[in-house]
Order: structure tokens, then C-alpha cells, then sequence
């Protein structure tokens, strides 16, 4: 991708929920940070390997969201390729559950395996679960992802599953609801946010804008 032209962002459609409005919500990131960029929703296998960064939403169960991915023919393999290849990755709440090894609601079931852990059920005694509503993020380390968030930054949060178990060197914030929950995380050129970026306001459009601008080491 030459510095003048527009790069090509892809949304993944697999039924995972909230396309629409993380599309919008990149494409006001791109404005914002005055960065010529072309986002597009598809679940088409092509596009997914052309494209210059991933962005995988998801919202429901794990195992829905997996199987949904999984019954696109091709698409896990070129989501597997674009990636492995390089390719800038952002999972969102389910999404970046998906980064996991294996999740446990509704049965155990696989997936993507890029990152340490499984999602499991949150353990919160005495709080309203599922978690939902803005919570603080509290940063365990810098990273181009969280640059410029200011002082006590909030994310919206709606799950009640939740990562455990995975490495510290890929956590890069945490909240706390009833103990320390992973919020983001990140290894190589794959990171995902727990809570809805696209629901997150000005915080939310900083952390997409970051991830337009983000070059990671043997990134395309």
C-alpha cells in the first residue's frame, strides 16, 4: 500500500453482530485522524486476504460466533492466512474472545488459538452479571493501541464470559469488576478489546484510530 492511497479495511460478516456500526465507527476513526481509508463489511474469502487490516466484531455466544466463522467456506483459512501474513488484526468483545484457545459456554469449542487462555464464566460475586456498562480501563503497559486514551479512560462493556488464563506479556489493560477482567490485549500484529470500541465514544474512536495508524513489526 503506497502512502497516498486508501487502505482497505474489512469488517468480517459471519453473523457475529454489530457490523454496521463498528464500520461506521472506523470509517469516523479514519476522518477524525485524517487517514484515507475504505472499510468494507464481507465475508468473502478474497476480499479478506486483499485486504490491509481485519477487523472481526462479535457480540453473543462464543460457540455461535465460532461456528458462524467457521461455516463461511474459506474464510477461517483466509482470515488464518491474511493474518499470519501480517495483516493488522482488532478483535471486538466476542471477537476478541475468538483470539483465545477455547472457549466454555455452551460446550467447550476452539478458537483461533492466537493468544494464552480460554474464555470462561466470570466470577464476580455480589455484581449484576452480564457486566454492562462503562467501566474503567486500567493500563498494564504502553503500547501504540493505547496511546493518547487520557486519564482514567472508560470502556461499554456488555459480556459475562471472559478471558483467564492468558499471559501477562499479552495483556495491555485490565478493569475491575469484581477482580481484574482483561480488557485488551495484544500479541504481534492481533489485539482485541473485550468492551464494544464502536460503543466507547472518544475513547473508543482513539484506540480504532491508533489501530489505523498501527504498524506492527512484519506487519504488511
Amino acid at each position: 500500500m503506497s502512502p497516498q492511497s486508501a487502505q482497505s479495511v474489512v469488517v468480517i460478516d459471519y453473523d457475529g453482530g454489530n457490523l454496521a456500526s463498528a464500520a461506521r465507527a472506523l470509517e469516523e476513526a479514519a476522518r477524525l485522524s485524517g487517514l484515507a481509508a475504505t472499510v468494507v463489511i464481507t465475508n468473502d474469502p478474497v476480499k479478506v486476504l486483499d485486504a490491509d487490516r481485519i477487523v472481526l466484531p462479535g457480540q453473543g455466544a462464543f460457540a455461535d460466533c465460532a461456528r458462524g466463522l467457521a461455516a463461511v467456506d474459506g474464510l477461517r483459512d483466509a482470515l488464518d492466512t491474511a493474518v499470519g501474513r501480517g495483516a493488522p488484526f482488532l478483535g471486538i468483545c466476542v471477537g476478541m474472545q475468538l483470539m483465545a484457545e477455547r472457549g466454555l459456554e455452551h460446550g467447550v469449542t476452539d478458537g483461533l488459538g492466537w493468544i494464552g487462555g480460554e474464555i470462561a464464566p466470570m466470577e464476580a460475586p455480589d455484581l449484576r452479571l452480564p457486566q454492562m456498562g462503562w467501566n474503567e480501563l486500567i493500563l498494564s503497559r504502553s503500547h501504540p493501541l493505547t496511546e493518547g486514551l487520557g486519564d482514567r479512560p472508560h470502556g461499554y462493556f456488555v459480556h459475562s464470559y471472559a478471558l483467564t488464563g492468558t499471559r501477562q506479556e499479552e495483556l495491555l489493560a485490565t478493569t475491575d469488576y469484581g477482580g481484574a477482567v482483561p480488557a485488551i490485549v495484544a500479541q504481534g500484529n492481533r489485539a482485541g478489546t473485550q468492551f464494544h470500541v464502536e460503543k466507547s465514544q472518544t475513547v473508543g474512536l482513539r484506540i480504532l484510530a491508533n489501530f489505523l495508524h498501527w504498524t506492527p513489526e512484519g506487519s504488511l
